[in-house]
């Protein structure tokens, strides 16, 4: 998982607090980041259709209908992202050693299942209960 879900997961909660226009560079000021990587990741939520953006003058992102019930599982979707993932696999399946040579299929399968719960879980937190939850005993700013 790359940072990207933690910029999607953050603009899309202050989208829906806002439920305004926003721009990129009021979305980074306030994530704490670039425009230009809040640009980035807001074109892969758009494409997937959980925001909505305006170009030109007065350019920016609002939610759609749907953000509010849009849950984590969504938004890692649209990002093409996976929670775990790997750059690198240990062993050699050429090799003599039965260690070496199967311990990467072995891995994969440890993967698949952490993903598969991973998503499970993620497809039970929405946008708007990170919003609750943010704002659980607290006044609104």
């Amino acid at each position: 998982m790359t940072a990207e879900f933690s910029v999607a997961v953050h603009a899309l909660v202050y989208l829906v607090h806002r439920d305004c226009l926003v721009s990129s560079e009021v979305l980074a000021d306030n994530i704490c980041t670039n425009p230009a990587r809040v640009r980035k990741v807001m074109t892969k939520l758009h494409h997937a259709g959980l925001v909505d953006a305006e170009r030109g003058k007065g350019s920016g992102y609002r939610c759609t209908a749907r953000t509010e019930k849009a849950t984590l599982k969504q938004i890692m979707l649209a990002l093409g992202e996976e929670p775990v993932s790997i750059s690198w696999r240990s062993g050699d399946i050429d090799r003599d050693c039965q260690v070496s040579s199967g311990m990467g299929a072995v891995m994969d399968g440890v993967y698949e299942k952490l993903n598969g719960a991973c998503f499970d879980w993620l497809d039970t937190v929405t946008v708007e209960s990170i919003v609750g939850t943010l704002f659980q005993d607290k006044q609104v700013k």
